[in-house]
């Protein structure tokens, strides 16, 4: 399938690893002009070269706190300036702290709310008029959880704000649709990243068993007995948020190995 990516202007946040950076990888590989942005630029520059190694294109990269709103408003204006204009956007960030509700406190909340919400609503801000202009209209790609169907014990904040992500899309689908941009949400279950391990790891001394037993247990609850890989997660993304996509918008799509049994 032609995903009519060749030469489309893409930026990915949160892309120096995990979840980001496979999506960055698999854009690239269909032709893109990635932009990758970070606040770690350390691994920007590791990203950087494996991108490049893989897809023989080497991204564009930009340092960017997705907490700071300066920061997000001069790296989208630089992938814009660099790119020549901008044809797709992922809003992406880092998992917010693991807890329940009597965790945190107000500095908590407001911390995760400027992570998981804020976020994804400056990022889009900032790239709207960028993508208005986009020759065939603009695509929105917003990276949030499972949670978004069915809430996950002890990630209170992620189960909150990603719901707001998700009620955020669906909103600005109506919106955003007479200027020709598609907007989803990319919601995973169990993938396998350095967030996925470190949960595992918690939970594991918190039920004093091996991250092994927790691993064993959580594959076997999902129908397909395994975890996903983020290249699989990264394909179903990179579909929505390309110019295959041509009429699903405002939807939430569920990459967990059907763990999720909400309808």
């Amino acid at each position: 399938m032609d995903m009519g990516l060749r030469g489309k202007s893409v930026f990915v946040a949160a892309a120096s690893k995990g979840l980001g950076k496979a999506i960055a990888l698999e854009y690239a590989r269909e032709g893109a002009k990635v932009t990758i942005a970070s606040r770690d630029e350390r691994q920007l520059e590791a990203a950087r070269g494996e991108i490049a190694a893989v897809a023989g294109s080497s991204p564009f990269v930009v340092r960017m706190d997705v907490r700071s709103a300066d920061d997000i408003r001069a790296a989208v204006r630089a992938a814009v300036r660099e790119h020549g204009g901008l044809d797709a956007i992922v809003t992406n960030a880092g998992g917010p702290p693991q807890g329940g509700f009597e965790a945190f406190d107000d500095d908590g909340w407001q911390s995760g709310f400027e992570l998981t919400l804020m976020s994804v609503v400056r990022l889009i801000r900032e790239a709207l008029p960028a993508l208005r202009e986009a020759a065939d209209g603009g695509r929105i790609v917003n990276v949030a959880s499972m949670s978004v169907k069915e809430p996950i014990r002890n990630l209170i904040l992620s189960n909150v704000f990603r719901a707001g992500v998700n009620a955020l899309t669906k909103s600005l689908a109506t919106e955003l649709a007479p200027d020709r941009i598609l907007i989803n949400t990319v919601a995973p279950g169990r993938i396998g990243t350095d967030r996925l391990i470190d949960l595992d790891r918690k939970r594991a001394a918190e039920l004093g068993v091996s991250v092994e037993d927790v691993q064993r247990e959580s594959a076997a609850q999902i129908p397909l007995g395994r975890v996903g890989t983020p290249e699989e997660f990264a394909r179903a993304a990179v579909f929505l948020g390309s110019f295959a996509n041509t009429y699903v918008t405002g939807q939430a799509l569920l990459v967990d190995g059907g763990i999720v049994k909400a309808l």
